[in-house]
């Protein structure tokens, strides 16, 4: 740990102090199945070794945000400037049990009682993050030990990395025992085009039912900016062919955004593009999450 580190001053927020109202009104029962909580940093810490330090953005707020969405159920992501202390994470399920589950960063040394103890709190994965810009090391033998003792509990592994890495990434996932969720559609080069081979590579790997994937974040791949239609044909790709393995979620306070701060409204909105029928979108916000999170067929 070095003294910069531990005196690291906080960002300014990532997040829209008033985001819209969304014109598109989710089904009932619908996930925002990533998002996050940070803080508030007096009551738990940043982590030492963080690459960012974000403006605290607590459950109550998180809370508030997914009513106004006119969302009912939230999946709470354990973001990196938190390290693997899950307590912010842990405090928010504890705090609406029926309607958040989690998705925790563990060290390989973690006991089965802190495993037992957040499974009962209602986490349900682990992340294991690929992203050099955000991790210092992603030590394979210890996420592959770390994935056979979470298949015990019936947990799923969240991946997140970008796509030029997936070619070399691609043997280790296919090898891991339980079911894999991308994080942000692999973070595509939307440049490209949909029609990219790499693009075509990582959704052929999705043939593989092993394999779910998120569709959510085009704030984070855009080129074109807000509203973020260069994204759409990526989303939609994934949505139409995989309609039952699909996630969607804000990404709420998104972290370490430098472009600019979305509109949650917005992105809300954006969801009849991706999935322009009512079966798609019941399958991407409240089907498709509530049986891998929840339990419910």
């Amino acid at each position: 740990m070095t003294m910069e580190k531990t005196i690291m001053t906080a960002e300014p927020p990532t997040f829209h102090p008033n985001p819209s109202k969304p014109a598109y009104v989710p089904p009932a029962g619908a996930v925002d199945a990533h998002c996050h909580v940070f803080g508030p940093a007096a009551r738990f810490p940043y982590a030492p070794e963080r690459k960012y330090t974000p403006t605290d953005a607590p459950k109550e707020m998180l809370f508030s945000l997914r009513r106004h969405l006119g969302f009912t159920r939230s999946v709470i992501v354990q973001a990196s400037c938190h390290g693997r202390d899950n307590a912010a994470m842990i405090d928010a399920l504890e705090a609406e049990p029926e309607t958040t589950r989690g998705v925790a960063v563990v060290a390989p040394s973690v006991s089965d009682e802190d495993l037992q103890m957040m499974d009962r709190a209602g986490v349900r994965g682990v992340r294991f993050n690929f992203l050099k810009r955000l991790v210092d090391t992603a030590p394979r033998d210890d996420f592959q030990r770390i994935a056979e003792r979470v298949a015990e509990l019936g947990w799923h592994v969240v991946v997140y990395f970008e796509m030029q890495d997936l070619p070399e990434l691609e043997p280790f996932l296919r090898g891991l025992p339980t079911t894999v969720v991308v994080d942000h559609m692999g973070r595509p080069d939307v440049a490209a085009g949909a029609d990219a081979a790499p693009f075509r590579a990582f959704v052929d790997m999705l043939e593989d039912e092993k394999f779910w994937v998120k569709v959510g974040c085009p704030e984070r791949l855009t080129v074109e900016g807000p509203p973020y239609h260069d994204v759409v044909p990526f989303a939609r790709n994934l949505v139409e062919t995989y309609s039952d393995r699909v996630l969607w979620g804000t990404d709420w306070p998104h972290p370490n955004m430098k472009s600019h701060i979305p509109d949650d409204g917005l992105l809300v909105d954006l969801i009849p593009s991706i999935a322009p029928t009512p079966d798609l979108q019941r399958k991407l916000l409240v089907a498709n999450p509530s049986r891998l999170y929840w339990g419910e067929m």
